[in-house]
């Protein structure tokens, strides 16, 4: 029994099988699988939503980006998508909902962004940090204030997606602690309730995953175009 609320998000007080690792694992080999067998209708699926990111990501990124810059991104996206849709299941601790997680993703990502940009195009840099038409006497303020946007940008991704998974799995949490509570008779509406919050749960695995990646594209994008 938990002692509260938050002890869902403790991996100490989870079983001491390590099943995102294993879940990690069986995934990878199920991927590198359709590289030689018949394609199925998963394949297919899989295929048509990575060519899809991979289109919007390269329009994102514009013409001045780097060849293959768009695979880091989408190996981003899949990686999240799967540690989301993993904490949904039973006995397997969500990661993302941690900032260790997600400030670790990140950190290096912003991080790298920053020096590319600062010692390739450190003009550029300079010329982000006041926008076009800005009075004169705005432009130290301008300054300022761009500069602290960049310096929160990693605090953001990660407080997004991290808040995202916690708010989700709380609720799911409470309902799921009213079940030996509740008058029989409700019973199935609150499982009614539980099926709907796991279907939106899923979306969000998703759409959070999708944001994560489309803001690290987004900042890539400000870093090269000229």
């Amino acid at each position: 029994m938990m002692t509260n609320l938050f002890s869902s998000f403790d991996p100490s007080s989870s079983t001491p099988l390590l099943y995102n690792w294993l879940g990690l694992f069986v995934l990878m080999m199920l991927i590198t699988r359709m590289s030689w067998l018949i394609p199925n209708r998963l394949n297919y699926l899989f295929v048509m939503i990575t060519n899809t990111l991979h289109k919007e990501f390269k329009t994102l990124l514009g013409s001045s980006a780097h060849l293959g810059s768009t695979l880091f991104f989408l190996s981003l996206f899949i990686l999240i998508v799967f540690n989301n849709f993993f904490g949904l299941f039973p006995y397997i601790f969500t990661s993302t909902s941690h900032l260790v997680m997600t400030l670790s993703l990140a950190a290096p990502i912003w991080l790298s962004f920053m020096l590319f940009g600062w010692v390739k195009n450190t003009n550029h840099m300079f010329a982000h940090l006041v926008p076009q038409s800005t009075p004169g006497v705005l432009m130290p303020f301008m300054v300022l204030i761009e500069s602290i946007s960049n310096m929160i940008r990693p605090g953001t991704l990660a407080v997004r997606l991290t808040a995202n998974m916690i708010a989700g799995h709380l609720l799911m949490t409470l309902l799921g602690n009213q079940t030996a509570s509740v008058p029989a008779i409700l019973i199935g509406i609150l499982l009614f309730v539980q099926v709907l919050l796991l279907l939106l749960e899923s979306a969000v695995s998703i759409i959070q995953a999708y944001v994560f990646s489309v803001l690290a594209t987004l900042y890539s994008s400000e870093i090269t175009t000229h």
